[in-house]
C-alpha cells in the first residue's frame, strides 16, 4: 500500500502509477520542540515514474538527505503531501556490520522481512555473481574495496524488495576512477532490476549520467530551481557533447 503522509488539505498530486511516487509542496524545517528553528526544505513538488532514476542536486546543507528520509517515512513533512510505495534507503555510508560476512550483510534486509537465515543467504548469493561479488560471499567488510562495500550494500538495499530506491551519495567516499567505474555498474544493476530510484548526489556529472530527469535544489532551505530531462539513451560519457551541456545547464541553475 502506498505511503501517504499530509498535515494539511491540498489538491491530490497527479498518479504517478504502481512504483511511482509524487511529491506535492513539501516543507519541513527541525524545531526545538516548540518551534520551527531551521527550514530545510520549501515546498518541494516532484514526480518521478515508475523504473526511472530522479537525480537530486543542490549544495551541501539544502536538504538532500531530509528528503529522502521524508520519502522513506523516517520523518514527517510539516506540510505536504508524498505519495510513495515503500522505499529503501542507502545511506551515504554503507553501514555493514564488520562481523557479519559480505553475504549475510547483504542478506539483513531478508532477514528482518522474516526469512530464515538459511533461505535469506541463498537468495543472496543468487544475485552475488551478477554484481560482481562471487567468490567473496565469506569476506570481512574490512576485507573489501570500497567499492565492493558500496555493491554490497545496494545489493542489501535491492534484497528489501522495495518498488522505490532512495541512494544517499553511494559513491561520495570514492576515488575518481572508482567512482567512474561504480556509475557504470549501477547503470546495469538497474537495467537488469528495474525500480524507481531517488539518486542524491553532489556530482552534477554523476546525476546526468545514470538519472532520465534531474532536479536542482536550491541552499537551504531547498526548493526546486530547474528540473532538466535527460533524453539520451545510456551508457552516457562525461564527454558526450549532451551531457556537457546538460552539465552547464545545471551548474548554472545552481549558482543562480
Amino acid at each position: 500500500m502506498a505511503t501517504e503522509l499530509q498535515t494539511r488539505p491540498k489538491p491530490a498530486p497527479p498518479s504517478q502509477g504502481p512504483g511511482g511516487l509524487s511529491l506535492s509542496g513539501v516543507s519541513h524545517a527541525y524545531s526545538d520542540g516548540r518551534r520551527a528553528v531551521l527550514p530545510v526544505l520549501r515546498e518541494i513538488s516532484l514526480h518521478a515514474r515508475r523504473d526511472r532514476v530522479l537525480g537530486i542536486v543542490g549544495p551541501s546543507g539544502c536538504g538532500k538527505t531530509t528528503l529522502l528520509e521524508l520519502i522513506c517515512a523516517l520523518q514527517r513533512p510539516d506540510q505536504g503531501v508524498i505519495r510513495c510505495p515503500p522505499a529503501a534507503l542507502m545511506p551515504q555510508n554503507d553501514l555493514l556490520l564488520p562481523w557479519f560476512s559480505a553475504l549475510d550483510n547483504a542478506a539483513l534486509a531478508l532477514r528482518f522481512a522474516g526469512a530464515p537465515r538459511a533461505e535469506a543467504r541463498r537468495r543472496a548469493a543468487d544475485t552475488f555473481a551478477q554484481l560482481g561479488l562471487g567468490g567473496f560471499e565469506d569476506a570481512r567488510p574490512y576485507e573489501l574495496s570500497g567499492g565492493m562495500r558500496q555493491r554490497v550494500a545496494f545489493l542489501r538495499t535491492l534484497l528489501s524488495g522495495k518498488p522505490v530506491l532512495c541512494l544517499d551519495e553511494p559513491f561520495g567516499a570514492l576515488d575518481a576512477i572508482s567512482r567512474a567505474d561504480m556509475q557504470a555498474w549501477l547503470a546495469e544493476a538497474l537495467a537488469r532490476e528495474p525500480r524507481t530510484v531517488l539518486l542524491v548526489t553532489h556530482d552534477v556529472e554523476e546525476a546526468i549520467i545514470l538519472a532520465d530527469r534531474v532536479a536542482v535544489l536550491s541552499p537551504r532551505p531547498g526548493r526546486v530551481v530547474a528540473e532538466l530531462e535527460i533524453p539520451m539513451p545510456r551508457p552516457r560519457a562525461a564527454t558526450d557533447p549532451e551531457v556537457v551541456a546538460l552539465r552547464a545547464r545545471a551548474l548554472e541553475a545552481l549558482r543562480s
